[in-house]
């Protein structure tokens, strides 16, 4: 199921995807051991990835200070950044062989200064570690940089960047990481790093009289942070699990920015806590924040529950934008820098998907694999690379501008790690998907066979249907002038369904997704729901679904 990655594609029937770092596995290996921050706190960071914006209407603000663009200067850099590089060896390693480059600029404003203090360049990627020092730190302060971009000569941005702050206790002080696609096309290029400006949240709670016991929407107004009010309503999946789903309606559509809401309970005073698997921001077809929590039924089914939204508030907003001009390098890099063309199988016998190119750097590997049908989704949903004993494990990261046939992997090099030409290398992936059927639409819909829902009432009813050989429970069922349409299987090799659709051609129906599942994720359950809906009977048909194979497993010998 891959309801989110593919909702725009699916509507317009188009064969584009959205791939994008997965910002979510990566701040999961950045979390410190006994870290105290909160699950919001993290993903208000983990949100601060720049995800493509036009920054030509920036200017350079000069007055904030006297910026020089001096020569690359490579130093040994002395400051301790280990709690921004956990996971990442491949920056530490070129820290500690004095391949950083030294940059030493900073801005102040409003009280808060914002330094750089190392770029690490290569042909994959630059990083840029920072600080920002707020000054007294009131206790429930959190502080983020918003909207940091880098900007090449024409003014342009890599759509792939990505930055976050950690509070570092000993010093006082927020480090800084920034990321980005963008390297040098020379030795020495002049760019601009730019941040949008800076701010401050406290954690803020707003009671909510949930009653999990109704299935029906229930809506509470908030009246706080630009938020204008909250609806909720919870679905039973399965016996494990209970989903809240919400939709929040925004006031000050910009506070969508940093509120970050969520749904937190209580029981007997304690915290519950959440399942895996949520999702939160997705826009809703009137614009609202959307999410999706999921709870262990037995978490929220006795005892005293209590429950509150959880929300960021902004205190402070040290507006910029805030601006350094700094001539970068990879020169340094490039001894250690290693391009291989691949052309190799993915699989043996099949020539669906090739792997095309390695990109080999001091900090990162690179793999690009690609696809032959245009739009096509990767099928393994892990990857790694063996080398010298070590598992590498990959993120995926986004296609270039142009071709999504395309899939990027990254995988970070450990700080003791050597490679050269000769070192062998296997790439592995795993837990493979396989989807059955397609978006597109053809003449004569051979593909699509519907499924009849009769007698649609108030009352749950459920209809079993064999599809592939899986046993899948489709549950409908209206709720004041809403059809909603539930699917899902015991069967925990079937995938799910991705979106239904009632009728044929251009008088066909979308059901509006309610969850937003992914591929691989281990929940196929689903629901859609058709507003205002009319009539007692339908045609339902699903787009397509997909199966699991958690097992599979495909091995390609890179090196030597």
């Amino acid at each position: 199921m891959k309801k989110l990655e593919n909702m725009l594609e699916h509507r317009l029937n188009e064969d584009k995807g959205v791939p994008y770092p997965d910002f979510e596995s990566m701040w999961g290996r950045l979390e410190q051991e006994g870290s105290t921050m909160t699950p919001i706190q993290a993903r208000m960071i983990n949100g601060s990835e720049n995800r493509g914006r036009n920054w030509s209407k920036i200017a350079v603000v000069a007055s904030f200070s006297v910026l020089i663009a001096a020569a690359p200067v490579y130093a040994a850099v002395h400051y301790n950044w280990d709690n921004m590089l956990h996971g990442r060896g491949g920056v530490q390693a070129a820290l500690a062989q004095n391949l950083g480059q030294q940059l030493d600029q900073s801005v102040t404003l409003d009280g808060v200064t914002l330094k750089l203090h190392t770029a690490i360049v290569d042909e994959n990627r630059t990083v840029i570690l920072f600080t920002m020092d707020v000054g007294k730190r009131l206790e429930n302060e959190i502080w983020n940089v918003k909207g940091m971009t880098l900007k090449d000569a024409d003014g342009a941005s890599n759509p792939s960047e990505f930055s976050y702050v950690l509070w570092d206790e000993k010093n006082q002080l927020y480090n800084g990481y920034f990321e980005s696609d963008w390297t040098p096309k020379q030795n020495n290029v002049n760019v601009q790093l730019v941040a949008d400006n800076l701010q401050a949240f406290s954690t803020q709670e707003l009671d909510l009289a949930l009653d999990i016991r109704s299935q029906e929407t229930q809506n509470f107004p908030i009246g706080q942070e630009g938020m204008r009010s909250i609806e909720v309503k919870p679905f039973t999946q399965g016996q494990e699990k209970m989903l809240f789903s919400s939709a929040i309606i925004f006031d000050q559509p910009e506070a969508k920015e940093w509120t970050n809401p969520t749904i937190v309970g209580f029981k007997n005073g304690t915290l519950i806590n959440s399942l895996p698997g949520g999702t939160f921001g997705a826009p809703g077809e009137n614009g609202e924040y959307t999410a999706q929590q999921y709870f262990k039924a037995e978490d929220v089914s006795s005892g005293q529950l209590t429950y509150k939204l959880q929300y960021m508030k902004q205190e402070k907003n040290v507006e910029g934008p805030l601006a350094f001009d700094l001539q970068l390098s990879k020169k340094q890099m490039e001894s250690g820098t290693i391009n291989t063309s691949l052309n190799l199988p993915l699989e043996e016998g099949e020539t669906d998907y090739t792997l095309e190119k390695m990109v080999l750097t001091p900090t990162q590997i690179r793999i690009t694999i690609r696809s032959k049908e245009k739009g096509d989704n990767f099928p393994y949903k892990k990857s790694a690379l063996e080398v010298e004993g070590k598992s590498l494990e990959g993120d995926f990261w986004r296609s270039p501008e142009g071709e999504p046939e395309l899939t990027v992997l990254r995988f970070e090099r450990p700080v003791d790690l050597e490679i050269t030409k000769e070192t062998p290398i296997t790439f592995v992936a795993k837990y493979k998907v396989t989807q059955h059927g397609s978006y597109k639409i053809t003449k004569n819909n051979d593909d699509k066979i519907p499924l009849l829902l009769t007698n649609i009432s108030q009352k749950k009813q459920t209809i079993i249907q064999q599809l592939g050989g899986y046993p899948v429970k489709w549950t409908y069922y209206m709720q004041g002038a809403d059809l909603y349409v539930e699917t899902g299987s015991d069967d925990t090799r079937f995938g799910g369904i991705n979106q239904t659709h009632i009728g044929l051609g251009k008088e066909r129906i979308l059901g509006k997704p309610v969850t937003v599942n992914f591929t691989g994720d281990g929940n196929n359950k689903a629901i859609d729901v058709y507003k205002d809906f009319k009539g007692t009977e339908a045609s339902i048909y699903n787009f397509y679904y997909t199966t699991d194979d958690p097992e599979k497993e495909t091995r390609v010998q890179i090196q030597p």
